[in-house]
């Protein structure tokens, strides 16, 4: 049962006695915490987690959310909503690195273990809140998801409407994240007097969300949701797989689901909503400068299978042409060659066996070089993309929308093997042992359009290879491959595309991998 966050827990967490802040704490009304649960020990000492709802209110012009003021108002002549929300953070503050990491579920599920903590051989799924490899907390980030979805963990405004109906106002959504991550970050305590667990622990705040919740924070920092108070809410934003796509609930639902849950796919390429407003990011940037507020420092990540089952080159070139248009200074975007969407170890319901690509790596290495980019202006790396090429006609990509008739979706240029070309190359790529990131069938299996295909090369011609070099042909023996891994992680490593920590497992992993060994030959007789 939830209670509010007791003097004891938080002296748990070693915090200082600290007073009710200004303004910006006004929207939080109440944050209701159970007691905290040990989480583990790691590099930067013992963390907790803390489970609860955080309760707030909003004026009815609040920042021109549709119907926001039919919604029901409480005395104050406010509307009110409450949301789920984890904490998990360092016992000690002290030893913590001062950033908070604000997740965005994904349909009710928790992402932000899943895309750092996920271990190489055994992928962390959506929802997953387990601890994994460690590194956020090793790291010493404290991690909040805030839900903010209808029917998952939100508990939205509503009305009815003209015809009887209950309608749901879920452009409140964006407004819980925006409240929500500003009370953790700035506030002291909630309007009742409850301690904010994070109080005087944070200098600055990071965003991230994958697919649905990439999508989400590019629609929240266009809409003008990035300001509270006067101040910025995330001084960065890591964004993963999001295609060009912007997120449709500045509207309001029936319910009982979210409108935020369909997308443009193989089965439905018209979804409306996903498409209609700006694609590329410089055009979303260029609206937040127009308004006078200074961008957030971004990293936008796409998978291959993106390009072909999410139309992720419109977010390159937009709803004209094929030509790139000039990323913002703000922004770095990077391709990581060969990689899926999602990766899950099977995928019954699809006809061929799953990508198998780890891209964990990179989004863990990624996230540290945005924190220092937002913490000490360190330079990250340069924007690192594939090659495109059209891709008109061909019914294993999601062509674009009836509604972009100029718009021209483009896919991957690829070796002789079929691997792609350019992007941020791993050493599963740059020293291949199969051919990563093909489409999947059925494509009006959502899932199926999203896991890609993995394609193993055969160890030697005898074993029925496809005219490819087989694994002995290509490597002399496994000191041969490991030695070419070395080398390959390495250089992802001096790019910024890894860290240490991750090139050791790769070598690990590699050095486990069964090279077919040449045959001896026979002794010449005496």
């Amino acid at each position: 049962m939830l209670r509010r966050c007791s003097r004891a827990a938080g002296l748990a967490i070693g915090l200082a006695a600290v007073t009710l802040g200004g303004p910006a704490q006004a929207r939080v009304t109440r944050l209701e915490l159970a007691s905290p649960q040990p989480f583990g020990t790691f590099r930067a000492g013992d963390y907790l987690r803390f489970d609860g709802r955080v309760v707030g209110e909003l004026s009815p012009d609040d920042h021109g959310i549709p119907d926001l003021d039919k919604a029901q108002r409480n005395e104050a002549g406010r509307v009110a909503y409450s949301a789920r929300i984890i904490l998990i953070a360092p016992a000690d503050p002290a030893a913590g690195n001062g950033t908070l990491l604000v997740d965005v579920p994904n349909r009710g599920r928790a992402y932000a273990n899943a895309l750092y903590n996920s271990p190489r051989a055994v992928p962390m799924l959506s929802g997953d809140v387990g601890v994994g490899t460690g590194f956020l907390q090793d790291r010493g980030f404290a991690v909040a998801e805030i839900y903010w979805e209808l029917g998952r963990g939100a508990d939205l405004p509503s009305f009815v409407d003209g015809e009887g109906r209950r309608r749901f106002v879920e452009g409140v959504g964006f407004a819980i994240v925006r409240d929500a991550a500003d009370f953790l970050a700035h506030a002291a305590a909630d309007g009742a007097g409850t301690r904010n667990p994070l109080a005087g622990t944070i200098s600055r705040t990071l965003g991230t969300g994958k697919s649905q919740d990439g999508r989400f924070l590019k629609t929240f920092l266009l809409d003008g949701f990035n300001m509270a108070e006067g101040r910025r809410v995330f001084d960065g934003m890591h964004v993963f797989v999001s295609g060009a796509g912007l997120l449709p609930i500045m509207q309001s639902g029936t319910g009982p689901g979210s409108s935020a849950d369909g997308t443009p796919n193989f089965a439905d390429p018209d979804f409306p909503g996903v498409h209609d407003g700006p694609l590329t990011i410089g055009e979303i940037v260029a609206k937040v400068e127009a308004r006078g507020e200074i961008p957030p420092r971004m990293m936008l990540l796409n998978s291959t299978v993106d390009y072909a089952s999410l139309r992720a080159s419109l977010g390159r070139t937009g709803a004209h042409g094929t030509a790139d248009l000039p990323l913002p200074a703000n922004v770095r975007m990077y391709d990581v060659a060969g990689s899926s969407h999602v990766n899950v170890l099977k995928a019954d319901a699809c006809r061929l066996p799953p990508g198998r690509l780890d891209w964990a790596p990179v989004a863990r290495a990624t996230l540290v070089r945005l924190d220092q980019w937002v913490a000490r202006n360190a330079a990250p790396p340069e924007t690192r993309l594939m090659p495109v090429e059209p891709a008109t006609g061909d019914p294993a990509v999601l062509q674009a929308p009836r509604n972009l008739p100029d718009a021209v979706v483009q896919v991957p240029k690829r070796d002789p093997d079929g691997n792609p070309i350019g992007g941020v190359r791993l050493p599963d790529i740059a020293v291949p042992l199969g051919i990563h990131g093909g489409q999947n069938a059925p494509l009006t299996s959502f899932t199926c359009s999203l896991v890609g295909t993995y394609r193993p090369f055969a160890r030697v011609q005898a074993d029925g290879g496809d005219g490819r070099p087989s694994l002995a042909e290509r490597y002399r023996d496994r000191s041969d491959y490991v030695n070419r891994v070395h080398e390959a992680a390495r250089a992802a490593e001096q790019q910024g595309f890894l860290l240490a920590e991750d090139v050791a497992v790769i070598l690990n992993a590699a050095a486990e991998v069964p090279i077919p060994e040449p045959k001896a030959e026979a002794a010449p007789p005496r």
